[in-house]
């Protein structure tokens, strides 16, 4: 609304919030009272600003149309510095390699102050990647490291490293998936006897041959008469979220695969039938015994079938595409273009500040702990020369509140350049064409009413070569699925 051609408009919205702003700030003090936090506690709070200026900071997340990310990131450099500096004199360790790369750090930032021409790449893996290694390696000397995490696993090399996010955080096991188990659910996968009519599994609509999605604007239903509601997503990382299915209607993968298997339009299972089936098999009686240490003489439970392929779902995190091996050290990964790519993704075109770092999907950084929903105010088809709305409500359907009309799950565009076409409706054939709906400005920036988009509406301006880099970088994302 400030950037509004008439902010005056909103004067009366601007004075509430403002009021509220008030209220707020006199209640920080109060948050004091009786703190009772420790030295372990601020270097846990370090080591999160670094996770926030990396995923956050540098990509403008905060204010995208000001453009002041590389400004913000110096300001948290510099004092980080000052809240490090007595830690860093009084525990001497490795502390002098900390303190040249933080130095570096706030150098790099000063010297390439441009937000739109910042080299994000170089910036990560020669000064704050450098810097998080060699804190986590002081903080250890030093005795005062606490990993209070629920999330982030601090032993990793960096945010991009396949260990980065621990795994515990997004399964619902209480345990460890041991490999009977997951072995099982790759067999349950692809049961057809999971379905009503016998012939119809997970794998008909997300095919491993097909970075397992199917393809579709919208997967063939049940009755191989008629189409779901949305487009089939890659399974592929769809554990690294909080939300499952395009409107986060479910919270688990086991909640997500109960519904589809149940659902009429999907498979339209009915779990008596299917525990009858299954239960008369000796193959999956050995079987659920093995995965589940069950007697003999227990049945098997439609849990233990939804546990089973979940637990197949969550090895689907190939993290060994081109960019992965770059970041992981291997400098010829990447091509020229796709460097250029990464730095306009993270930067100029915005995709960042919602396909965050690492996953690039909708997964809020610094903390993880939150899957976010996006109004871009997609349109009907990919004719944008011809815009039409999508009369899709999205989230909005379950939870009806105004903000949620039409918001949909920020997916991950790793193996984007596999999984065509694209959005919750398949309205877009190909990159190119997703690529200028959002140069546009999304439905709202190309005209249509969309009074809760929360997509920027202002244009991006990226010329065609930028467009091409980024595409570029997104063909970098694709995986090597061989082995899974």
């Amino acid at each position: 609304m400030l950037f509004d051609s008439i902010p005056e408009t909103h004067k009366a919205v601007f004075r509430e919030q403002t009021k509220l702003l008030g209220l707020s700030a006199n209640d920080l003090s109060s948050l004091l009272y009786k703190f009772g936090g420790t030295d372990k506690h601020i270097l846990e709070a370090v080591r999160i600003e670094f996770v926030r200026i990396i995923a956050l900071g540098i990509t403008g997340f905060d204010a995208p149309l000001l453009k002041s990310g590389i400004e913000e990131s110096l300001t948290a450099l510099e004092t980080l510095k000052v809240v490090l500096n007595p830690y860093l004199q009084k525990n001497k360790g490795n502390a002098a390699d900390v303190d040249f790369f933080l130095n570096q750090s706030i150098s790099y930032l000063k010297e390439n102050p441009d937000f739109e021409t910042f080299n994000r790449l170089e910036f990560l893996t020669t000064c704050i990647f450098p810097l998080q290694n060699h804190f986590e390696k002081w903080v250890k000397t030093s005795g005062l490291g606490d990993n209070k995490s629920v999330v982030l696993n601090y032993n990793a090399k960096n945010i991009f490293s396949k260990n980065a996010l621990n795994d515990r955080a997004f399964s619902g096991a209480k345990g460890k998936n041991s490999r009977e188990e997951i072995i099982l659910g790759k067999k349950l996968f692809s049961e057809p006897l999971l379905s009503g009519n016998g012939q119809k599994s997970c794998m008909s609509c997300h095919n491993s041959d097909n970075y397992f999605m199917d393809g579709l604007a919208k997967a063939v239903g049940f009755d191989q008469k008629t189409f779901v509601k949305r487009n089939t997503p890659t399974l592929l990382y769809s554990k690294y979220q909080h939300s499952q299915f395009w409107d986060g209607r479910a919270k688990t993968l086991e909640d997500q695969i109960e519904n589809v298997i149940q659902d009429p339009l999907e498979m339209n299972g009915k779990i008596s039938d299917i525990l009858t089936k299954l239960n008369a098999e000796k193959y999956y009686q050995k079987s659920f015994q093995k995965a589940f240490s069950k007697k003999s003489t227990d049945k098997i439970t439609d849990k233990e079938i939804y546990r089973a392929i979940a637990s197949y779902v969550e090895t689907l995190n190939p993290y060994n595409s081109p960019f992965d091996q770059y970041m992981a050290g291997k400098k010829n990964a990447l091509t020229e273009n796709q460097i250029a790519g990464f730095n306009l993704f993270m930067g100029k075109a915005q995709c960042a500040t919602c396909h965050f770092a690492p996953l690039f999907n909708g997964l809020i950084p610094p903390l993880y702990k939150l899957t976010e929903f996006e109004v871009l105010g997609t349109t009907k088809t990919d004719n944008l020369e011809k815009p039409e709305n999508d009369p899709d409500d999205g989230r909005f359907t379950f939870r009806p509140i105004k903000f949620y009309k039409g918001a949909f799950k920020t997916p991950t565009v790793r193996n984007s350049a596999k999984t065509a076409p694209y959005m919750h409706n398949g309205a877009f054939q190909s990159l190119e064409t997703l690529m200028e709906f959002y140069n546009q400005g999304g439905g709202a920036g190309m005209g249509l009413s969309v009074p809760s988009q929360t997509l920027s509406t202002v244009k991006l301006n990226l010329t065609d070569q930028e467009k091409k880099d980024i595409i570029a970088f997104l063909n970098a994302l694709t995986d090597d699925l061989t082995n899974l």
